[in-house]
């Protein structure tokens, strides 16, 4: 009994340990930047899988600290020419990406292949880089994004070469919305993911090899 009580007592105590880490470590953007627009599609059923995602219990945006003082900047500086910031996603608990493998593994369930994958079989998603195990989203400092109001040339999360942030396929207007998106994320410590125009992470992220798994919810901390 005293070995069972010594064992609750050590899982507690690591649990507090992760509950802690998170709220020194990671900020609550809905909270802290509240002039952003929010669109957190993996806690609705509009995103390419059609139903709300493991690990998503409240539509916030929780980044590292310091992705969240670089996304201030990046803010004040659209801000300025009468732009804003939407986002769509932020930090993304491991088991969100472990449900995003499930469901790419069940080839028969295709439900939103007509608004997100319409040019790509499911069969693909892995081979084509579209669905993998790991993400850099886990870490903390990666978000997905947009200037409210732009056309960018495809909707966030579209599976398909157009999505590429260079892509010829686009208008000029259209390429040139992404360049202003890409500038301002890059003058403020961002870097692109070339296969898709609304990924950015902090150059400098304080989490470079460790994957987070705290669901998001909504709490009066942090």
């Amino acid at each position: 009994m005293k070995v069972l009580i010594a064992l609750i007592i050590a899982l507690l105590a690591l649990a507090d340990s992760g509950l802690s880490e998170k709220y020194d470590a990671f900020t609550n953007v809905n909270r802290h930047i509240p002039s952003i627009e929010f669109e957190m599609r993996y806690a609705t059923e509009d995103n390419f899988i059609g139903r709300s995602i493991d690990g998503y219990h409240a539509p916030l945006c929780y980044l590292s600290n310091e992705a969240a003082a670089a996304l201030v900047k990046v803010q004040q500086s659209f801000q300025q020419e009468g732009l804003a910031l939407l986002v769509f996603d932020c930090y993304r608990p491991q088991r969100a990406v472990d449900h995003f493998v499930r469901w790419a593994k069940a080839l028969d369930e295709t439900k939103m292949k007509s608004s997100y994958y319409p040019n790509v079989d499911k069969k693909d998603l892995f081979r084509e880089g579209y669905i993998a195990a790991k993400s850099g989203h886990s870490r903390g400092s990666t978000l997905d994004l947009t200037i409210k109001g732009l056309d960018m040339g495809t909707p966030f999360d579209f599976f398909d070469p157009r999505s590429h942030t260079d892509s010829d396929a686009v208008t000029k207007e259209q390429y040139k919305n992404r360049m202003d998106l890409k500038k301002v994320m890059e003058e403020n410590g961002f870097t692109n993911y070339a296969e898709e125009w609304w990924h950015y992470t902090l150059k400098d992220e304080p989490f470079k090899e460790r994957y987070f798994d705290f669901d998001i919810r909504a709490a009066s901390r942090p």
